[in-house]
């Protein structure tokens, strides 16, 4: 993974809440370049989509701690004040899927206004431009061009869905957050969803960050994998290294816990005990309460990034580097 597009570095973002602060983002820090896919997984409530949220700028109004460095083409765009930000970079630059289209969508305004909209109030365009861009993007994701006067209610999950990438994908930006785009999808429509977000990328060369739980989905359609736990990423690699030799325990756990036609008749893994509450994490490693390969030093400090081999990285403190 190189440095061009986009670099992330010791992202936080915690949020104020009656029972403490949440520590939703803690310490993030990678890398992706332009025409690359990074998926980010781990179990609901590890920091995932507030990560996508962090990045974006996307910010409830409980923000307690808000800091780090986020690089695009190599400026620091965190100390943008929010309308620079949002003339710059928001819808322009960096744009986002958001899971649940039927609620992301507005339902009184007709989906070609909802396209419409960033092209005019982002990039200023005048309005008959903006509607020539508006169906250029419509034959980009595969929505029929009569649908454009049409409501959200009037539209199936998966054409909501495309309809969502259109207005992400309006203003050409250079890095695409799909966030659990598929999530209320069946199958069928899932498999179509992802050849479109592939045809996208391969067209415009658009850096994708997909947010995820289904290892299915990564491993045909990403090329590095992120995976967070207690909002930390505690693994990363190529989506091959991560899968083929998973270093952290937490990954190995996830990873058992799919079916598989060689565990056929037995029962599937389940990964023990409950994620930690992100108000009241425990001292050392957050994981350390549920994992199997625990040790003592584990409930003391929290482990050091190890490098497993080039490119592969894993905050474990039972991580060995390959040859050592």
């Amino acid at each position: 993974m190189t440095n061009g597009l986009l670099q992330v570095e010791n992202l936080r973002l915690h949020y104020r809440t009656t029972q403490g602060v949440v520590q939703a983002v803690d310490g993030v820090t990678f890398a992706l370049d332009a025409q690359q896919a990074l998926a980010v997984l781990g179990e609901s409530g590890c920091g995932k989509s507030s990560l996508a949220r962090a990045i974006l700028r996307l910010l409830p109004r409980n923000v307690e701690t808000y800091d780090g460095c986020v690089r695009l083409d190599g400026v620091d765009v965190m100390p943008f004040d929010e309308e620079r930000f949002r003339r710059d970079v928001r819808w322009s630059k960096i744009s986002i899927v958001m899971q649940a289209a039927m609620n992301a969508l507005n339902p009184v305004l007709r989906i070609a206004d909802q396209v419409l909209e960033p092209l005019l109030v982002h990039q200023g365009q005048p309005r008959d431009t903006a509607l020539a861009r508006v169906r250029n993007v419509f034959q980009m994701v595969g929505v029929p061009l009569d649908f454009m006067g049409r409501y959200a209610f009037e539209l199936s999950g998966g054409m909501r869905q495309r309809v969502s990438s259109a207005i992400a994908m309006s203003c050409m930006p250079r890095l695409l957050i799909a966030d659990e785009p598929t999530t209320s999808l069946d199958v069928t429509i899932q498999a179509q969803y992802l050849d479109l977000l592939r045809e996208v990328q391969a067209q415009t060369g658009v850096a994708i960050i997909l947010v995820t739980h289904d290892f299915g989905i990564v491993a045909a359609n990403a090329d590095y994998v992120a995976v967070m736990y207690a909002g930390k990423i505690v693994e990363m690699g190529t989506t091959l290294q991560v899968f083929n030799a998973p270093s952290h325990p937490y990954t190995q756990a996830l990873l058992r816990c799919l079916p598989s036609l060689e565990l056929q008749g037995q029962h599937l893994v389940e990964i023990g005990g409950q994620p930690p509450d992100l108000a009241n994490l425990p001292p050392g490693c957050p994981f350390a309460p549920r994992c199997p390969q625990r040790q003592a030093v584990c409930a003391e400090a929290y482990p050091p990034p190890v490098a497993v081999e080039h490119g592969h990285m894993a905050r474990c403190w039972v991580a060995t580097t390959v040859g050592a």
